[in-house]
């Protein structure tokens, strides 16, 4: 009997999968022992001390950038998910025709166009916006945010309705239940862990997103990853890898809470 192919077991491959992992997280690792570091370097262990994450609690700056981060990041996941869960029944919930696969690398062209194609897009569009109305505030971060999350809102909830069993939706509609309870009885729950994901994502993407935010921002609007931008040119200290490692450690937080949540029957 013939053995079925099985990447796992081919030559080289832990080694090759080693190295790959080690390249990918021993420069996460050192940035996050660093930030214990008690000295002045990133280069040079002096020490282990908590100096650096007290500076950064302490930091008013890092503190205001930190929560307009999170303002932006959980209103435009909310947006961006509610959009795409309707783009996602819509182009799955109907009959193939010409013009779906169109409809499909639309929602998905700011994940195949360059993030600074769109920046610079969105820069010249807003520009003209806020010289026509005077304002200046973070709805334009907000609705920049939106507008490049929801493709990866729009990946995982596509793929949940495209995996269920439609024959729930069909004995609804045939004990003559209206759309809308369909979809608030039979479709929303299945479609949840969908939903939650796309959310994730969409949270996750915003947070820590920069090209965007950098070209987009007016004065004073400076996200967590605009400020460690701005201070990286300046001067490097371990406080940047303290607040790198808190970062770190939320969306890790962030993507666990939402996998189990998920998870949940």
């Amino acid at each position: 009997m013939a053995r079925t192919f099985d990447v796992r077991r081919q030559t080289g491959f832990t080694t090759i999968a080693a190295i790959c992992f080690a390249l990918l997280y021993l420069p996460i690792m050192t940035l996050v022992v660093y930030a214990f570091n008690a000295g002045t370097s990133i280069a040079i262990w002096e020490g282990f001390s908590l100096r650096w994450f007290e500076a950064a609690w302490n930091n008013n700056q890092v503190i205001e950038a930190s929560w307009r981060s999170v303002r932006i990041a959980s209103v435009a996941a909310v947006l961006a998910t509610i959009a795409a869960t309707m783009a996602a029944l819509a182009t799955t919930r109907t009959k193939p025709y010409r013009g779906l696969a169109g409809k499909y690398a639309f929602i998905n062209m700011p994940l195949m166009v360059p993030e600074i194609v769109v920046a610079v897009a969105l820069l010249i569009f807003f520009s003209r916006i806020k010289i026509a109305t005077g304002y200046t505030g973070l709805g334009y971060l907000i609705a920049a945010h939106t507008a490049f999350c929801i493709p990866f809102a729009y990946l995982p909830i596509r793929a949940r309705l495209e995996s269920m069993d439609q024959s729930l939706e069909t004995a609804a509609a045939d004990l003559y239940a209206n759309g809308w309870r369909t979809f608030r009885r039979i479709t929303l729950p299945l479609l949840w862990p969908g939903i939650l994901a796309g959310l994730m994502l969409a949270f996750v993407i915003s947070l820590d997103d920069v090209v965007i935010t950098e070209f987009v921002k007016s004065g004073g609007q400076d996200t967590l990853p605009t400020y460690m931008l701005g201070q990286l040119r300046r001067v490097v200290t371990p406080e940047m890898n303290a607040i790198s490692t808190v970062f770190l450690l939320l969306s890790i937080g962030i993507v666990t809470l939402f996998f189990f949540m998920s998870r949940r029957k």
